[in-house]
Parts: C-alpha cells; structure tokens; sequence
C-alpha cells in the first residue's frame, strides 16, 4: 500500500472537539480538516462508532481520513455516547439512544462554519451497521454512505445466529463487546473527573452475551434497526462493501436488490477489512474509489463511478484448500443489475450412491450420524486474515468430508463459474425433535484436496422461518431448503463438485441438545448453483493500486505472540482447541498512551456427546499514560443441557494493579428450539 503524503489540500487534525447531546452530556470527536475551510466550508464524512477514537481505532482512522482530508472533506470520528472519551452511558449495540445521537451529530456538524451542510457516513463492522440504520432515519444533511462489512439483517444475517442456529463468535464478539463497556474514559481528555466517568461506566455496565441469548428467534429486538425491515426507510445513495471471506457479504447482493436509491456493490476476496487493507489480496485502491463516491454525491461532481457495473466482484479461481493464504487467484467480474438476467439456475440431483448428476435417479434412503467434532474444518464465521490465534479460513475439508454424507460430480470438462447464493433442497427426516443441517459445497482439487466454496446453515426447527419455530416429527420426512452464502467461485476443468450434509459443525456452530441420525432421500434432493456466464466487459473493471495517508506512529515495546492447539484423548473422543493471542504492547507517538492487549479461547466438545460442548473467553485490555494505568478483564462462559444455556460471567477492573471493581453474572436461560 502506497503511503500518500502530498494532496491538493493541506490538513489540520483537531485532537478533541466535543459534539453536545440533548439533556447536557457530551460525545467526544476527533477532526481532520483541510485548509481553508474557514472561507470554503466542505462536505463532512462521519464515522461513529463505540471503539475509542484516542487508541483503538486511531490507526485506521489515520490513514483513511488523513486521506478523504487532503482531498477537501471535514472528517469526524466520533466516539458513541458512554463509549471512549465521551460522556454518558451506552446501552447496547444499535440502540435507539445511539441511532437518535447519531442524528444529532450529523445536524451539528452541517451546521458548523467549516461544513457545507451536506455529510456523508463511512464505517466497517459496528459503524458500517449504523450508517445503515441511521440512513433509515433520513437524516436531512446526510447524501451518502459508505457501509462495509455490515448487515440488513440482525438476526439472519450478524454473529450471534447464523440460520437460526447459535454461533460461537456471539460469545466471542460478546466477551469483547462486555469488555469495551468497561473501559475508562482518557484523563487527558475527560481532566480530573475522569474516574467518576469512569466509575458510572462500571456501576451500570451490563453482560452482553446474557441480552442477546435471552432472543433465540427473529422478534422485536433483532427486527429493531434492521433495515431490511423497511429497505425503503433509506433515501439516500448507499455504497456498499464487503469480501468473500467475511461474515457479512450476504447483505451486499441483498441492499443492491431491495434499495430503490442509486446504489453500488463492491465484493472483494477480502476477510473482515477495507479494500485498501485487503487480507487476503489483492488489495485495491479503496480510498480513491471513495473519493470518486464522495465527489459524486457530497460535491456533485460526475466522477463516472455510476457508470461502473451496479455490482463488481472477484471471481474466486483456485482457492487454496489453507487455514491462511495471504492472496486469492482470480479476477473482477461485473453486473450492470441485479439480480442479474444472465446468472441462470443449474440444477444438480444428490443420487445414491453418492453422486451429483443432472438428473434425478430412483430414490434411495441415506441414514448418518455425525460426529460432534465434524467442523473442525471450517475456519472462522468472521475472519480477520491476519493469522491470529488460529485458523481462520477453510481449511481442506477432508475430515469433515469424511464424517459427512457426501455427494459429487465426475470430474468438469468446463469450468463452472458461480455467482451468488447457492441452493440446496433437501428431502430428510430426523430422529430427533431438535435437530440443525450444515451443507457445504466443495471444490475437489484433482490430488484429492478439498477446498470449501460456500456454506449453510439451517436450524431444522426454524423450516418454515425464524419468528415461529416449531419441533419436528421425529420420522416425519420433511422437504427443506439451505441457501447458502453467495459466493463467486469458478470450478476449473478436471475438479469436482461436491456437496457435503452433516448434523454438526463445531465449533462454529453449538450442537443441537442429542445426537441426531438423519435420513437422507436421494433424487429429490438437489443442488441449485447460480451459474454465470463469463462477460467480455469484465475485462475492463479495474482498480488503482491501494493508497493511504500517513500511517499512525508508534514504538513498539513488546511483540505480538500466537499459540493454537488442538488435541484429541483417542480413549474419550475429547477434544479441546486452546487458543491464545498476544498482541504485544505498543506506545502511540501523539498521546504517549501505552496499550495491550490479550485473548485466551477454549473450546471442548467429545465426538458422542453434544452436552460435553463449552466454551469459554477471556479479553484483557491494557490502557497506560503514566499515572494512568488502567487493566480490564472480560470473562464469558457457556455451557448447556438439554433445556438450559448455562451462561456466566466475569468483568473486573484495575487502577494502577490494584482491583477497583469485580462483578460477576450467572444466566441460566431457557433453550428455545435451539
């Protein structure tokens, strides 16, 4: 990544301003302006989110707004309220006190001298989210918004359900999130009533995981701020970003087909991260692709970037079957619409014994029992690509393969080419009233290695939707249908398709409460691919190489360090991952604040026994400035029975190395169909 020094314009960078709230309180911001804006106000672009403006998220945001300044933006990374250097208290993810904030922050900043009363949104994750929401809130000043790896949806579609089933990265964002709530304020910023501030976060902080586990279906809290509820709430241009090995690209193909503003998507290969970033690569000029958004709906400039297809995506070609690959083969293909008239629906038939044919065979009844330890394959639900504490995309999916019922076809004499969301039908029956299928669709390298497309997953008792579940039969045969998450993926010549059933998936996914025996009828059941043919204008999409601006400086004082296991007691089927992650310490130059930081994960489950299954995470952060030496220790752990989630808690904090505060949460929650 080219690091950018020199722009038309020169920038001033505002430590802290503050942004006032209705009844007094505060939210604190930091500014990048470029110069001359007191006699020629700009657009403004906001990033707003709970993550700590002065530390956390200050290397990012350097090298972004740095950027969109020296092109003539006002930029503002402002902290939510009761999160980082601003005053109050937070509620949880999402809230309507965040929304309602959020639209005062933005009618404060088109008011002030330096704006030109027009104010874009940009974020990834949580602040990718809520420019969604608060879009939905048509705030008047906002024109535009730039939402990367986010989602409509915040039941189908975010960490904590995948399906209708329990994702572990719940309990991890959760333990992160509970974390993040007790973190104090900087004295430097807050002076000498810092404590107290801090001292009400601790009093009134609250147990994330407890909050969300307590809405097992789609009701009124997941509805609350998913835009998807009402796609025509948003008026206003939306630009939305994603990568193929994130956990958020499904809501992508969804906003560009239920928005009715002018809208683009943008997919890259990339895991939890902006463009410009680009893990795994290629990275792509992100930055400058913004700017031609912002100079199109902020100033009113025509840039041409409404001219680029409505979707631009990277056609995946020969994934590594690895836990970790610094880049992706493959190349940028375009729509101009979508959905998209010329993606066309192939169906392939799950035949006995083990086939993917074109055409159904007589019918045949498959019974399987998975092992609980089958998933352990299947990398992270949300991937960060940058090593970690463990593998974070798909591995080979042999094992899993092995302890699946699979299906495949002979090898292609054409390359098969996908894009978008996959479908498999299934005709089954269960022996069990609660019972969950995971399918996943593989790519066959000729030397027997299996690399994993896409996925899906579907909690049997949600079949019919995810508001009313209802138990199944045990026996009764059921017709079903797993979309799995779209995907572009090309299937070259001499590989084989297959498609992989199994009744666990850990640890990505928590097991159903008894083992299950699925029965599987063959000739029904079928896979659907969205297959595209290839375009001769997809030769033209092409990126400027990834530029940013000045990156954050820092001392680094001790290293990051990893360490990842994962043993088996062949005597007992135990099996348990132990994972740790040491981000090393680090002195920021510009605040002279130290930080740290330090993850320890385990996960136990044995091969017979879905009750065996725990988990347990641990968070600690680091915040140090001189007398300010502040430690907070986050601890979340989940286990269950039949009918209970068994879900407890830890969060304590220290001043100087000394403990100031220590609370404890025990939860048991009853299990509703999951």
């Amino acid at each position: 990544m080219r690091v950018v020094t020199e722009f038309p314009f020169a920038v001033r960078e505002i430590e802290n301003v503050w942004v006032p709230l209705p009844g007094g309180e505060r939210m604190a911001a930091r500014v990048w302006l470029p110069e001359g804006v007191e006699s020629n106000p700009v657009p403004a672009i906001l990033k707003y989110i709970p993550y700590r403006k002065r530390d956390f998220t200050r290397a990012g945001d350097d090298v972004m707004f740095r950027y969109f300044a020296g092109h003539g933006y006002a930029c503002l990374r402002v902290d939510m309220r009761g999160s980082g250097d601003s005053e109050g208290l937070i509620q949880d993810e999402y809230s309507q006190q965040e929304l309602d904030d959020g639209k005062v922050a933005i009618a404060w900043i088109a008011r002030q001298p330096w704006c030109s009363g027009t104010v874009g949104m940009i974020g990834l994750s949580w602040s990718g989210f809520n420019a969604l929401q608060i879009a939905a809130l048509r705030p008047p000043a906002l024109k535009a918004i730039v939402t990367c790896c986010s989602t409509d949806d915040r039941y189908a579609d975010d960490m904590h359900m995948m399906g209708g089933c329990r994702l572990n990265d719940d309990l991890d964002w959760g333990t992160s999130f509970f974390n993040h709530v007790h973190r104090p304020p900087d004295p430097e910023v807050l002076g000498p009533n810092w404590h107290q501030v801090w001292r009400r976060r601790l009093d009134n902080g609250f147990f994330p995981p407890a909050l969300w586990l307590q809405h097992q279906r789609r009701d009124a809290f997941w509805k609350h701020a998913s835009v998807c509820e009402n796609f025509d709430a948003i008026q206003c241009a939306v630009f939305a970003v994603g990568g193929w090995t994130d956990g958020y690209s499904n809501a992508i193909p969804r906003l560009l087909a239920n928005l009715k503003v002018p809208r683009l998507g943008l997919i890259g290969p990339w895991a939890h991260n902006y463009g410009h970033v680009g893990n795994p690569g290629p990275a792509i000029g992100f930055l400058q692709e913004c700017v031609r958004w912002w100079d199109q709906w902020l100033k009113g400039r025509d840039t041409g970037i409404m001219n680029e297809p409505m979707l631009r995506a990277y056609m995946q070609e020969g994934v590594p079957p690895k836990a970790l690959y610094p880049v992706c083969p493959g190349r940028w293909v375009g729509e101009a619409a979508w959905p998209s008239a010329r993606i066309k629906q192939r169906a392939l038939h799950l035949n006995n014994p083990g086939t993917l044919d074109g055409k159904p065979r007589r019918e045949a009844r498959l019974d399987h029992k998975s092992l609980q330890t089958v998933g352990l394959a299947a990398g992270e639900w949300c991937s960060y690509g940058t090593g970690g504490s463990g593998p974070q995309f798909p591995g080979d999916q042999r094992a899993d393969d092995g302890g699946s019922l699979v299906f495949q076809t002979e090898p292609l004499t054409k390359t098969v080419e996908i894009l978008g969301a996959a479908e498999v039908h299934l005709d089954l029956a269960v022996d069990r009233p609660l019972a969950f299928v995971a399918v996943r669709l593989n790519d066959v390298y000729p030397d027997g290695s299996v690399a994993r497309a896409t996925y899906g997953v579907l909690n049997l008792t949600h079949r019919d939707g995810h508001e009313h579940p209802t138990p199944l039969v045990p026996g009764k045969r059921y017709a079903i249908r797993v979309r799995l998450n779209d995907i572009a993926y090309a299937f070259k010549v001499g590989h084989r398709i297959r498609v992989a059933v199994s009744t666990t998936f850990w640890p990505m996914i928590w097991p159903s409460p008894e083992p299950v025996t699925l029965s599987l009828f063959t000739g029904a059941s079928r896979l659907v691919l969205p297959v595209r043919p290839a375009a001769r204008a997809d030769a033209r999409i092409a990126f400027k190489p990834a530029e940013a601006g000045l990156p954050m400086a820092k001392t680094q004082l001790a290293n990051p360090s990893f360490a990842y296991s994962c043993t088996r007691d062949p005597a007992t089927g135990r099996v348990e991952i132990a994972a740790h992650e040491d981000q090393g310490r680090w002195r920021i130059t510009d605040t002279g604040v130290e930080l740290a930081h330090r993850v320890a994960e385990r996960f136990v489950i044995t091969d017979d026994d879905p009750l065996a299954c725990a988990t347990e995470i641990t968070k600690i952060s680091e915040m140090k400035k001189g007398d300010w030496d502040v430690r907070i220790k986050a601890t979340s752990r989940l286990r269950a029975t039949r009918d209970t989630w068994l879900l407890t808690g830890e969060i304590k904090a220290f001043d100087r190395g000394a403990e100031v505060f220590a609370k404890s949460y025990d939860c048991p929650i009853k299990r509703d169909l999951v």
